[in-house]
């Protein structure tokens, strides 16, 4: 009997803080038209290796670089480039992935998906996928380094930060047009990392 109420008391004293277990979150993968969209392959990898479950939506321009075939062998998930792949079911496959999303990270974010999201366009499912959630959104800005200290994308840039979304990157370093500066795409692992810590920062509660 005394037993049983002390295993009983070390049990609730473990309790005052609690870790909700991490299961599968749902992540959706953003890839766009990129010189570094390859790297979203090993992206793709790692965040399944963390046990969330990967959706990745492609833009147009991003399947001239990475085949969807390979995103969706590494994601074990169908993936979405146009509107189109959704007739098979009655609900929007856009806003499914929208309303499931734990994170929307777009990595490789080029120039003009920036814009887009700044000024709130949605004409491919990225677009609206990135309009339509209330998760948060990460993004991983990959371009030529004038593009992005045009004063254009900072705005764009500024905008979107006001409005909470997140950013990491881009780096210093060769670029594939040739030039080197700041504009290459921020190391896959820690992109990762930063995916986990923004999946995971409400994850404790006090009991």
């Amino acid at each position: 009997m005394a037993k049983n109420s002390k295993r009983r008391l070390e049990k609730n004293s473990a309790r005052k803080v609690v870790r909700i277990p991490a299961g599968k979150k749902s992540v959706v993968l953003g890839v766009t038209g990129s010189i570094a969209a390859y790297k979203s392959a090993e992206l793709a990898s790692l965040l399944v290796k963390q046990g969330h479950e990967v959706f990745v939506v492609m833009t147009q321009d991003a399947t001239e670089f990475i085949s969807s075939l390979t995103l969706q062998t590494l994601s074990k998930n169908p993936v979405t480039t146009t509107f189109y792949d959704e007739k098979d079911n009655w609900r929007p496959g856009h806003i499914d992935l929208a309303d499931r999303a734990n994170l929307v990270l777009i990595a490789p974010a080029t120039a003009h998906i920036i814009a887009e999201l700044a000024h709130g366009l949605a004409g491919h499912p990225l677009a609206a996928i990135a309009l339509a959630t209330r998760a948060p959104i990460l993004i991983a800005p990959a371009m030529n380094g004038k593009m992005w200290q045009h004063h254009a994308t900072q705005e764009n840039v500024e905008k979107l930060k006001a409005r909470g979304v997140e950013f990491i990157g881009p780096e210093e370093g060769m670029l594939a047009c040739g030039y080197e500066g700041l504009g290459r795409l921020w190391n896959v692992n820690d992109i990762a990392f930063r995916a986990e810590f923004l999946l995971s920062r409400h994850d404790k509660l006090i009991a």
